[in-house]
């Protein structure tokens, strides 16, 4: 498998994880800050994703 669609799906991958983190875990005041915003979470997570992906 090509490493950039390696990249990319663990990318999609991480971003899926965070939402659900967001959603299920996720701060109740919103006062956290990488679970109080689903767009943060799903950035954080997608980068972490693509990382663990794409290292050998």
């Amino acid at each position: 498998m090509n490493a950039a669609v390696r990249i990319l799906i663990g990318g999609a991958a991480g971003s899926g994880i965070g939402y659900l983190m967001f959603r299920f875990v996720g701060c109740r005041t919103g006062a956290c800050p990488l679970y109080g915003n689903p767009w943060i979470a799903m950035l954080i997570w997608g980068l972490m994703g693509a990382l663990i992906a794409g290292g050998r």
